[in-house]
């Protein structure tokens, strides 16, 4: 199974499980994790959430064959699983907790934005290269990143799309903490147990309170990205992007204006 999910003592665990392809997120994976957390939010039993991947990798993002397999007219419309999967998580009354070793592309960076605990390996690596491809931003990263590590330090990430480090993402506040390889996990867990233990209403309560004033401007962030980057889903730069990606060539924006 390319994602696993376990409940023990409190804790729902969703697990990225496809390494060989190094993680990268199918629609099935999406419908999977969606349903996950639309179980758990209604299961008094659980009371917090972890996502973790690999040690060696967390996510390389969406599965490129599997994602342009599905493209097309309204492709990215809000009934498409990865909207499901974000829309639940983003939702989510429930504290989410996500350990990051190794890679987190594209949507494996974004989804941190929309959890509440967040720890890093020192071998972590992130990016969100939406511009590499001929897209841009989405699921609210123009607004959540540049709120977190300020306009200038954003602007690098998001419109550079390079990658940077899990000490860059601590000090961009991306991340709580950056831990040994080895430590992150077992902390994560930790950290987890910890919310557990806590009256469920008090921290239910708190994360509504903080995400309160700014649930709106994230709904409208969310939507102005979507429009756009469903328009240049299909224009000529991101072909050029895709197609140099699978022809393993470097692409040529040289010829768009």
């Amino acid at each position: 199974m390319d994602i696993l999910t376990t409940t023990s003592n409190g804790i729902l665990t969703i697990e990225f499980n496809r390494p060989e392809r190094k993680n990268a997120i199918t629609g099935a994976m999406y419908t999977t994790m969606a349903d996950a957390l639309r179980v758990a939010e209604s299961d008094n039993t659980v009371r917090a959430i972890l996502i973790v991947g690999k040690p060696e990798i967390f996510t390389a993002g969406n599965d490129l064959d599997d994602f342009l397999n599905n493209v097309g007219e309204g492709a990215m419309t809000e009934d498409r699983p990865v909207f499901q999967f974000m829309r639940a998580l983003e939702g989510s009354t429930k504290p989410v907790v996500a350990a990051v070793a190794g890679l987190a592309v594209g949507i494996g960076t974004t989804l941190l934005m929309h959890c509440d605990l967040v720890y890093a390996a020192d071998n972590a690596k992130f990016s969100m290269p939406f511009t590499q491809l001929g897209l841009c931003p989405e699921f609210a990263s123009s607004l959540l990143v540049t709120q977190a590590a300020g306009y200038t330090r954003a602007a690098e990430k998001l419109m550079l799309g390079e990658a940077f480090s899990a000490q860059e993402a601590f000090e961009m506040g991306i991340v709580a903490k950056v831990l040994p390889a080895a430590d992150l996990l077992a902390f994560a867990q930790g950290q987890a147990a910890k919310l557990v233990k806590l009256p469920a209403a008090s921290i239910r309560t708190t994360k509504m309170l903080m995400k309160r004033s700014r649930a709106a401007l994230v709904a409208d962030t969310i939507k102005a990205e979507n429009e756009r980057f469903s328009a240049m889903l299909t224009g000529a730069e991101a072909k050029e992007a895709f197609t140099a990606f699978f022809e393993k060539r470097k692409p040529d924006f040289s010829k768009f204006d």
